[in-house]
């Protein structure tokens, strides 16, 4: 069956789209469809995994803790961030739907 990562994006949207698309023992593939979101102030994400994020299209800021400068991402960038690298989500683009995939693996 073949399926397309830009379907089914709701026109509003007032929380982020989380949607597993392959998951293994080891490893789970997401994607995560974002419109002007950020994480909360003062939260910060402390996964027990590895996480592969590229941007298919939008942009998103990304800060990492102990760091001043915002790691922006445009379509075509991705970072690895290694298991327990704590970060958050500054911003995500209002004006064009944020289209994430996201590799957690061991």
């Amino acid at each position: 069956m073949i399926r397309n990562l830009y379907n089914r994006i709701p026109d509003t949207m007032s929380e982020e789209l989380f949607e597993t698309l392959l998951e293994g023992a080891r490893f789970q593939l997401e994607r995560i469809v974002s419109s002007g979101q950020a994480t909360p102030p003062g939260r910060w994400y402390d996964q027990d995994r590895n996480e592969w994020v590229v941007i298919l299209s939008g942009r998103a800021g990304l800060l990492f803790e102990g760091e001043t400068e915002i790691t922006e991402l445009h379509p075509g960038d991705y970072v690895l961030i290694p298991a327990h690298r704590r970060h958050r989500v500054e911003w995500t683009d209002s004006d064009e739907k944020t289209v994430w995939l996201a590799l957690h693996y061991e």
